[in-house]
């Protein structure tokens, strides 16, 4: 990762991860989402409700080269007389359920209950190693995930109520970097909607986001560049580390040392210093965060040949969206592709929610799971890619 500077000789690494502490902390805050599943929910009133005007099959499908087998839910539209267009959901990152559940929202069983009303078999999964799926999700890099949804697809063309020309991917987030990896490399891929999608190199994003969360958290720019000097120091540490456990004891001791500056409101509910500390820890160290700081998805965008949408909230903080936006048009264009939508939808946060600030802690109080401004874009898209009407199969 030559772009990003290696650590000032003047710098000591304690020096270094101790002025990062606010840079970890947003890393971090990622865990917090997938913390809260056993938190009493409140109310989600976009949660669909049965009885429904569809069929609804638990199914199981299987990595052979990574001895993984998936488990899911298969939605189907109850007339049986025909082939169904299908579309398949990859989650963004930590491991998540069928539902990509976070806070007592389920985005994806929003968008599978739509996507089937209108006439789409939709798959969608646990993540490996979460749920009933097997395998060990943070042994795995955005890569490995690839493979899972590749043989998401093969399974879905072994279903006789599936038409195989007509399979798309819908990705949010680190799963709207998977789906241009996949049609990069197959030709059963119909179609890709990418859902605050990344179109720069990772280690890029990243510092993206810490100049965009401690502008809009009224810092100087003298602290804001201070910041991202370091993140990018950071980021150059992790990348260049080729002994896993030398870099665990610096983060580790980093970490206990400076644990008294982590604010009191920074550690989710629940969970003790040293608890968000060790998960901290892990999340920097793992396979996951070294292939993502490295990967620049530009290369498997300039490969895609079928149709895209991508969409960007206004307010996401995580992929900041007029940037990645543009970097993804450009390198689909780059490549030949001719059928590219690109949109930015006004006052969305990262999770498609109408929001005030976009900011990370806004999340989890916002009734709304999923904008249906979003939802209008995502079923007008697939409708059309798919030569369907939208209202042959509606259920009330």
């Amino acid at each position: 990762m030559d772009k990003h500077k290696p650590v000032s000789k003047g710098i000591s690494i304690k020096t270094l991860l101790a002025t990062a502490a606010l840079t970890l902390l947003v890393i971090a805050f990622a865990i917090y989402l997938y913390v809260q599943k056993d938190k009493p929910l409140t109310n989600r009133e976009q949660e669909p409700k049965g009885p429904f005007p569809y069929e609804m099959e638990d199914i199981t499908f299987t990595n052979a080269n990574a001895n993984v087998t998936l488990s899911g839910t298969l939605t189907l539209p109850s007339n049986r007389n025909e082939k169904y267009p299908a579309v398949i959901l990859i989650s963004g990152y930590g491991p998540q359920n069928r539902d990509a559940e976070w806070n007592g929202h389920k985005p994806f069983l929003i968008i599978a209950d739509c996507l089937t009303r209108q006439g789409f078999a939709v798959l969608r999964y646990d993540d490996r190693g979460f749920g009933k799926s097997t395998g060990n999700y943070h042994a795995g890099t955005s890569l490995d995930f690839s493979t899972d949804v590749e043989s998401a697809v093969h399974f879905l063309k072994t279903r006789k109520e599936i038409d195989s020309t007509r399979i798309g991917l819908i990705g949010h987030s680190d799963g709207a970097m998977i789906a241009p990896m996949v049609a990069a490399r197959s030709n059963d891929v119909s179609f890709i909607i990418m859902l605050a999608g990344p179109g720069k190199l990772g280690g890029d994003i990243m510092v993206e986001r810490q100049v965009l969360l401690e502008r809009r958290m009224g810092k100087s720019e003298q602290e804001i560049q201070r910041s991202k000097e370091y993140i990018e120091q950071l980021i150059s540490i992790i990348v260049s580390s080729e002994n896993e456990k030398d870099l665990k004891s610096a983060l580790d001791k980093f970490a206990n040392e400076t644990k008294d500056q982590i604010p009191d409101d920074q550690i989710p509910p629940g969970m003790t210093k040293e608890e968000f500390i060790s998960r901290q820890v892990t999340m920097l160290t793992s396979p996951f965060f070294k292939y993502f700081f490295t990967y620049d998805p530009q290369d498997d965008l300039r490969n895609v040949k079928c149709p895209v949408l991508a969409l960007g909230g206004e307010k996401d903080v995580q992929v900041p969206s007029t940037d990645n936006l543009q970097a993804i048009k450009n390198a689909l264009v780059a490549g030949g592709n001719s059928d590219v939508t690109v949109k930015e939808l006004k006052r969305l946060n990262h999770m498609f929610q109408e929001c005030s600030t976009g900011m990370i802690n806004e999340y989890g109080k916002i009734e709304q799971t999923f904008s249906p401004i979003a939802l209008a874009e995502i079923s007008q898209f697939v409708l059309q890619k798919s030569d369907l009407k939208g209202n042959e199969h509606r259920g009330d």
